[in-house]
């Protein structure tokens, strides 16, 4: 899925292992997927806090010399893709910060909705921003919070933010966990256990409690806040219950597929997408062929239901960076080229079914198509295993705004013509809930729907509604 939906962040800790950086560093190497911009880790020894962050990815960052220096027992890291706020290593986390009760250290992924007006505030009070991420806010609301202890502190500051946060902090004896009332963004937690040592884990994904041998206990639940400290884990849920408002996109694309999520597997769930897929938009074919690599298991499930054979009839390059030098003669389509090539001997007088997880502006599946049609293909039905993206997201994942999204304004059959398809289909709304037997309570689907689950108005009021008509979102 490129030029699309872009990756958000992921958050990462562990409390109580002698080599807690070390893991952290694996466990972010398993979240790579949600953030490429930038990687940063804070550990503690109990007496000091040591941080290191910079631009890039984590296998390019992390060096042995890295790991050594970020001595400690507990850890808490970031991956970054700049959701809110500017490209820059002022803005990479986990942030550190200096005060009256001691250091402590945030890594934060989502948005706040209302960052913006509480951020006014805090600066006409005096509080001065050194970054333009809307984590700071919450720096400076615990700072500036007049409760005495530094968990009173965190649940103040926390009840006056409205939107997603899925929050680790850590000081120089402590980890805090939590998650938005709303659940917004994935947190689950994880336990190590060797001898009578019993160490902690807390990650966006259970990917990265995988990689590090971590069992998985349960999700950190919407509203809770837990302490891993000398009296080992304890859980507060200091706020009023609310409608839970799950993220649907992360089974559609941003979770790995071999992640367990909102209690389960986002592959088999994304292979189910494709099922119904198929049982809603059939087409006579002799092929189906994913868009890799987040096609794939809604390709999968497509094929299976449909009988027809998957094949694959694009190729991904696994080795492609961020960047490239684009040759001055001018290559068609070169970007989505260098990324996927289409394979003749498969594709040549066949009758192709293409299935993808999104179209957003459509100009990469209308480079696709051509790109299928150049390696012979007789007839391309693009297929896509989500409904059609209308609106920007506001928890945490970087949409392109209503005016670019093709969805927006234009039909399926505009939008067909657009990307110059045989066919279009999308999964329907209600086909995307149907590994759910059809019940749509407790996520959020703004992005599809238009219902946004937390508004922030023009006026400076928050709206904390289950649905909410997004023809009013500013």
């Amino acid at each position: 899925m490129f030029d699309k939906l872009r990756e958000e962040c992921a958050v990462m800790g562990v409390f109580g292992h002698p080599e807690a950086a070390n893991m952290v560093y694996l466990g972010l190497y398993a979240l790579q997927h949600r953030g490429q911009e930038s990687s940063g880790i804070v550990s503690s020894d109990g007496k000091v806090l040591v941080s290191h962050r910079q631009m890039g990815l984590v296998a390019d960052i992390f060096k042995e010399e890295v790991i050594k220096r970020l001595e400690g027992a507990s850890a808490i890291g970031h991956n970054r893709y700049s959701t809110s706020g500017q490209s820059h290593i002022k803005n990479a986390q986990p942030f550190v910060v200096e005060y009256v009760q001691g250091p402590i250290a945030i890594s934060h992924n989502g948005n706040l909705v209302n960052a913006g007006v509480l951020r006014d505030e805090l600066e006409a009070s005096g509080s001065i921003f050194q970054s333009t991420s809307d984590t700071e806010v919450i720096i400076h609301l615990i700072a500036t919070s007049r409760e005495t202890t530094l968990m009173g502190r965190i649940v103040e500051a926390l009840s006056r933010a409205r939107g997603a946060y899925s929050l680790l902090f850590l000081t120089l004896d402590r980890m805090i966990a939590a998650r938005d009332p709303m659940g917004f963004r994935p947190l689950v937690l994880g336990e190590f256990k060797s001898g009578r040592t019993r160490g902690f884990v807390v990650a966006s994904e259970t990917c990265a409690l995988d990689l590090i041998e971590a069992q998985y206990l349960r999700e950190v639940e919407p509203g809770e806040i837990i302490t891993f400290g000398p009296k080992g884990m304890e859980s507060l849920k200091p706020f009023p219950p609310a409608p839970h408002a799950k993220c649907i996109f992360e089974y559609i694309y941003f979770a790995r597929p071999d992640s367990n999520l909102y209690g389960r597997n986002v592959y088999l769930v994304r292979k189910e997408l494709g099922r119904q897929l198929a049982r809603e938009n059939g087409v006579e074919a002799d092929l189906v062929t994913p868009v890799p690599d987040s096609g794939v298991p809604a390709a999968i499930g497509y094929a299976e239901e449909s009988g027809l054979p998957l094949e694959f009839g694009l190729i991904r390059n696994h080795y492609v960076g961020r960047t490239f030098i684009e040759p001055q003669e001018s290559i068609r389509h070169f970007g989505v080229k260098i990324k996927l090539n289409a394979q003749r001997e498969v594709l040549e007088g066949k009758r192709v079914v293409v299935v993808d997880d999104s179209i957003v502006r459509g100009t990469t599946s209308r480079k696709i198509v051509r790109m299928l049609r150049d390696a012979g293909a007789k007839k391309v039905h693009m297929r896509i295993s989500s409904p059609p993206t209308t609106g920007p997201c506001y928890y945490g994942i970087d949409t392109p705004t209503r005016s670019e999204l093709i969805a927006s304004a234009s039909s399926v059959e505009e939008i067909r013509k657009f990307i110059d398809a045989d066919s279009l289909c999308y999964l329907s709304h209600e086909g995307m809930y149907g590994f759910l037997d059809g019940r749509t309570q407790g996520f959020c689907d703004a992005c599809f729907s238009g219902n946004y689950p937390v508004h922030f108005d023009d006026e400076g009021h928050t709206r904390q509604l289950h649905l909410f008509d997004a023809t009013q979102q500013r």
